[in-house]
């Protein structure tokens, strides 16, 4: 069943979000060869970010036994892999994925996407986030933050 609502929440956030409403936001129908490299570089910003939150909503399945929706988070600290480098991988991905979008076709409004998801985020984790997962993992997420940067890795990770 957690799998089930993982696909689900999937499908109606990250897939519309980053992926339905930009599509209907560009004005291009340019072919991929014609957008030079921008639009390599969209398309590998597209695919980084996918299989990233891909995987960081397998792994909040599988290792935290819940799903990516705040309304039934994992019940156990997910600190698997992507989360070892940085702790909110989901954000940066669909912060890429946007950014990849602007770069496939740069317009006010596909402009303004990946700095309001990236400010929503932000906003989302130190007010929202963070304090919830003191509150339920307590000292096991403290030492985790102490560990593994917020934001951008630094070069070690949590071992």
């Amino acid at each position: 069943m957690t799998t089930l609502k993982t696909i689900l929440f999937f499908l109606l956030v990250p897939v519309l979000c980053l992926g339905v409403a930009p599509a209907l936001t560009i004005r291009t129908n340019v072919p991929l060869l014609d957008h030079g490299p921008w639009g390599w570089a969209a398309v590998t910003l597209w695919l980084a970010g996918w299989v990233v939150l891909v995987w960081c909503c397998w792994a909040f399945t599988v290792h935290g036994r819940g799903t990516p929706n705040p309304l039934d988070p994992p019940k156990e600290l997910v600190i698997t892999v992507l989360y070892r480098t940085i702790r909110n991988p989901i954000y940066i991905a669909a912060t890429a994925v946007l950014v990849g979008w602007a770069f496939w076709s740069p317009s006010l409004p596909i402009l303004l996407m990946p700095v309001i998801c990236f400010a929503a985020s932000y906003l989302f984790v130190i007010f929202y986030e963070e304090p919830h997962l003191r509150k339920t993992f307590g000292a096991a997420y403290q030492e985790y933050c102490k560990s593994v940067p917020r934001w951008i890795p630094r070069g070690k990770r949590l071992d």
